[in-house]
């Protein structure tokens, strides 16, 4: 697999630091809101990541944190009258519904910042050692990035550049502009830790720092996150990283694009701003995630209720697909059909499509292409085949593919419904068989307003979900 360096700028066979292991840092959310469709592709491109590394056979180690302190959650606690702990509990029970709805997978461990204190202290203590770091007079912090040779390496931009841009807030105790934070005083009223520097609590960077050390070690195979991530955080994760623990950070680094809405930068302040709850209770979860990884990760990628509401129907092919397999399999035969080799090698060249195009750098576009042929093949080759064996091989294919993308999840609920279904739809070839077509037509309207659409073909009646 070939993947995008952000730190070199190109594409860079993976090779990992154990052979058949892979260990990932993904950046977690600032637990004070429900998480918003930005977040939600790092969220579905990563997992995307990890599922592929399983299928081709690695043991991945996943991380994502949760920044369950910092001061947007303090000042939402001051809004709801609450406290920072009940802030970030209530918004990380959303997220798991959320990304639970967007079929993401729990990470191996998602651990907190308030629970990586003394590893926290442990680093900033040996960076203040080193000389990289010093305390200041209010009892913050701060890391001199002017002391490390290569900062900024990862955004490809010379200090003086960053300097220029760089300033110092009222309150802040800092001897330079790009001085950043690394621990904060505890202002009167705030929640805080004892520490060698006084009571206070961490900066956002340094927290990483801890965690990437504590779960997976000094250097990890690769850290990812989005594009706004590159600098200053994942910036200053290197720095402080490497100047405590004297190796690199991480040998990989992957970053998403933007997402635009109706082709424009979505922003709170322009008021074209979705969390993922939003558009789910219009759309649902699935096609969230179908969006998120409809064009190549680094890409830009547009939100609009047009692009949604394609996902949507594209979704729908694959489950009408995938619902005819079934429907063929309960009317198949155990016969062998002469040519069932070759249809055989037919379909598996859309799973060797799939591959090279997620190893050619995560490139789930062309990915979704490959199953979209696949469903093509199937509808032209399989489906009419009445061969059992055939219809088995395409099943396996096609939840293969999609299990990867993390498509079509939301039959797996479907035995309670398929029954109910089935009862309904006999209890209308009945009401048909004796002419009863005002029954038989409000059964058929009753299931429309269900969702469910009937097609009545020479094999008997087949539906599926709209």
């Amino acid at each position: 697999m070939r993947i995008y360096n952000t730190l070199t700028r190109k594409k860079e066979e993976l090779k990992t630091i154990t052979p058949g292991e892979v260990k990932i840092y993904a950046c977690g959310p600032t637990v004070y809101n429900f998480i918003h469709i930005g977040n939600a592709r790092p969220l579905c491109v990563f997992d995307t990541l990890r599922r592929y590394l399983e299928y081709r056979g690695y043991k991945v180690n996943f991380v994502q944190n949760f920044t369950d302190i910092d001061d947007k959650i303090i000042k939402r606690a001051i809004e709801e009258n609450s406290d920072y702990k009940t802030v970030s509990e209530k918004y990380i029970e959303e997220f798991w519904k959320d990304t639970e709805g967007m079929n993401i997978r729990k990470a191996t461990v998602h651990p907190k910042a308030t629970e990586n204190i003394d590893e926290i202290i442990s680093i900033i203590s040996t960076l203040v050692e080193k000389g990289y770091a010093y305390p200041a007079e209010n009892g913050d912090v701060y890391f001199s990035p002017k002391k490390f040779k290569d900062y900024g390496k990862l955004s490809h931009q010379p200090l003086e550049d960053l300097e220029a841009g760089a300033r110092i807030n009222i309150g802040e105790l800092k001897k330079e502009p790009m001085d950043f934070a690394l621990w904060k005083g505890a202002k009167p009223g705030e929640p805080y830790w004892e520490s060698p520097w006084g009571k206070g609590r961490p900066g956002w960077h340094i927290e990483c720092s801890a965690m990437v050390r504590r779960y997976l070690g000094k250097t990890i195979d690769i850290h990812c996150g989005g594009q706004d991530l590159i600098f200053p955080h994942h910036e200053n994760e290197i720095a402080q990283s490497e100047c405590c623990n004297g190796v690199e950070f991480a040998n990989y680094w992957m970053h998403n694009g933007y997402i635009n809405v109706d082709n424009v930068k979505m922003s709170k302040s322009l008021g074209n701003f979705f969390t993922v709850r939003d558009v789910a209770n219009v759309y649902g979860y699935e096609p969230i995630r179908y969006l998120m990884l409809s064009s190549q990760y680094r890409s830009p990628i547009n939100y609009s209720v047009d692009i949604i509401e394609q996902c949507k129907a594209s979704l729908q092919r694959l489950y009408t697909c995938r619902d005819s397999l079934d429907f063929a399999l309960e009317h198949a035969e155990d016969i062998v059909l002469d040519d069932a080799a070759g249809i055989k090698a037919k379909l598996d060249a859309r799973r060797t499509q799939f591959c090279d195009a997620m190893d050619d750098d995560l490139n789930t576009a062309d990915g979704i292409a490959a199953v979209f042929e696949l469903v093509r093949d199937i509808n032209v080759m399989v489906m009419d085949s009445k061969s059992k064996e055939l219809i088995e091989y395409a099943i396996a294919l096609f939840d293969e593919l999609t299990d990867v993308l993390g498509f079509v999840y939301n039959r797996e609920s479907g035995d309670s419904l398929e029954a109910e279904v089935e009862a309904l739809i006999e209890a209308r070839q009945n009401a048909r068989k004796e002419k009863n077509w005002a029954e038989a037509d409000r059964i058929r309207d009753e299931l429309k307003e269900r969702g469910i659409v009937l097609e009545d073909t020479p094999q008997g009646v087949k539906w599926h979900k709209a």
